[in-house]
């Protein structure tokens, strides 16, 4: 669990006695997992309980952008995850026009905004083995090179960044690979996707709703519909959960 400067530690590890205190007017960041007889989890969400800044903002929606792009992206079966890490890290990159109409009146981060983040993209995960378990994965390592992705494979979803010495921003999902069905089959051969499969909100108060398309409105609204329809049974007895909730999973 890492707020303030701490945050922007990748893989941060509190000590007793020299640790960061949690401050609501801060960036807060929690990467979270467990082992249960019916699956392993590993979840970052990235949280601000006060006002974050708009740059804050700004780079918590890009990764937000990332997220969705990975999360939607459709390839032919023998691609690898180095060879779909870029779509990741797109936002962090690009410049003003490819992001979209209103990156142009964002003042905070220049039009090309020059960002990125020093850990892969995704890893694959075991069941009843390691939480980061080899050889698939997503990223710019070698190994993800020779290894491409295949249907029933679990990985998961984790881009970020980290302001040095100030901040740091990630959202994980874990997600598994399906077959899905396409328009065309190009030399017959099948194409993959990804079903995310974890149910936990973003956060709503670190989006800048200008900075979404359409269609990411869109999958936002129905990945929020889907958490709210697959977890509010389980906090109705627990008033202060389910009222979060609610409010976290608002339509845009």
């Amino acid at each position: 669990m890492l707020t303030t400067s701490s945050a922007a530690v990748i893989h941060y590890k509190p000590e007793r006695g020299n640790c960061s205190v949690i401050d609501p007017n801060a960036i807060y960041l929690c990467d979270s997992g467990a082992q249960f007889l019916d699956g392993t989890t590993d979840t970052t969400r990235t949280l601000h309980f006060g006002t974050p800044s708009a740059a804050e903002k700004t780079a918590y929606t890009l990764v937000l952008k990332g997220n969705i792009a990975l999360d939607t992206a459709v390839f032919p079966k023998g691609t690898t995850g180095f060879a779909i890490d870029s779509l990741a890290r797109q936002f962090l990159w690009v410049s003003a026009t490819h992001a979209n109409i209103f990156w142009s009146n964002v003042l905070h981060f220049p039009q090309k905004a020059g960002l990125d983040y020093r850990h892969g993209t995704g890893h694959g995960v075991g069941s009843y083995l390691n939480v980061h378990e080899g050889p698939i994965g997503i990223g710019t390592r070698k190994q993800f090179i020779d290894v491409p992705l295949a249907a029933g494979n679990v990985l998961s979803i984790e881009p970020g960044y980290y302001e040095d010495g100030a901040y740091g921003i990630r959202i994980e999902n874990l997600a598994i690979v399906r077959e899905v069905k396409t328009e065309h089959s190009f030399g017959d051969k099948p194409y993959l996707g990804f079903e995310h499969v974890t149910m936990v909100p973003y956060c709503r108060n670190l989006i800048d709703e200008n900075l979404l398309t359409t269609d990411e409105k869109k999958w936002l609204n129905e990945s929020n519909k889907e958490i709210r329809a697959n977890t509010e049974g389980f906090f109705k007895v627990d008033p202060l959960t389910h009222s979060w909730l609610i409010r976290e999973t608002q339509p845009f």
